[in-house]
């Protein structure tokens, strides 16, 4: 599995590409990015990959749950979610209305941190603050008060049951054409859910194919994943910039991941190995800090 890639693995990811723009079309502006990535091995047919991430859907919004709906369209290999689907604790049956049809196709998910906790309002200076200070999430601030608990456990068995397979701290192989891909997923470091030492080791070398999947890109599990072997990584979470100045980019991540590579294709290095790392945009924001990242 570590021997020779330059067969191209398609990536197809789900994104919304300063702050009355980002608020009043930009958050609203729904887009595909597609990225071909070189990494399966030499004689591996081509894999189409659907990445959805950050949709944070928060009742009523019909535009989002059709736009979602036709991604079906695209016929992907296989989906992966990358977390924080829900911005509303009454939004499960609409996310999985919206994935429904994407659900007919072989998938895989982690959770994001707004999976498990509702949003709330915040000063966005706040991150610029915390980037300064080295602290995100729950990485070095105090836990969480007054928290609202969304139903992830909903959206879990809704996933579940459309045969998507649960990544927490944990793996999976999907069976696509013939093909084996193994998926490595962990559980949120945002905010401390994540355990690498349960999944620890790096490809089993019984598949065809094997990628890491978290929700945010936090060095830590970067790292890890990296020096194990596995030749993609696939996150989300920085929603492309947290705070983007048009015609200069994003400001912050909302981890310690530096903004050169806050969404998109890039690499990472770690004990003399490199893996591609690849951040999805989102396709929202939370309701209170509608700033996403500018149009490339």
């Amino acid at each position: 599995m570590r021997a020779r890639y330059g067969v191209p693995l398609g990536i197809t990811a789900v994104g919304a590409a300063g702050l009355v723009y980002a608020a009043g079309f930009e958050a609203r502006s729904f887009r595909l990015r597609r990225v071909t990535i070189p990494v399966l091995p030499s004689g591996m047919r081509p894999l189409r990959v659907l990445q959805v991430s950050d949709i944070h859907m928060v009742g009523g919004q019909r535009k989002k749950q059709r736009w979602l709906r036709s991604l079906a369209g695209l016929r992907p290999d296989f989906v992966i979610n990358t977390g924080d689907n829900l911005s509303d604790p009454d939004g499960v049956p609409e996310v999985l209305d919206a994935l429904g049809p994407l659900m007919e196709f072989p998938g895989a998910y982690v959770f994001g941190s707004n999976d498990y906790y509702g949003p709330k309002l915040r000063n966005p200076a706040r991150y610029l603050i915390e980037k300064a200070q080295g602290r995100h999430g729950l990485n070095g601030n105090a836990p969480a008060v007054g928290a609202v608990h969304n139903p992830w456990e909903d959206l879990r068995d809704g996933f579940d049951a459309a045969g998507w397979q649960n990544l927490t701290n944990t793996r999976g192989t999907l069976k696509v054409e013939g093909v084996s891909v193994e998926l490595t997923g962990l559980d949120d470091p945002h905010i401390k859910r994540d355990r690498y030492a349960e999944v620890a080791g790096g490809p089993s070398g019984t598949a065809d194919f094997s990628m890491g999947v978290v929700h945010a890109p936090y060095l830590r599990v970067l790292d890890s994943y990296t020096a194990d072997g596995y030749p993609l990584i696939l996150a989300g979470h920085t929603h492309g910039g947290q705070l983007c100045i048009p015609f200069y980019g994003a400001l912050v991540t909302n981890c310690d991941l530096d903004t050169d590579r806050v969404k998109g294709l890039s690499t990472h290095t770690a004990e003399g190995r490199t893996a591609h790392l690849h951040v999805s945009a989102g396709c929202r924001t939370n309701p209170y800090t509608p700033v996403p990242s500018p149009r490339p």
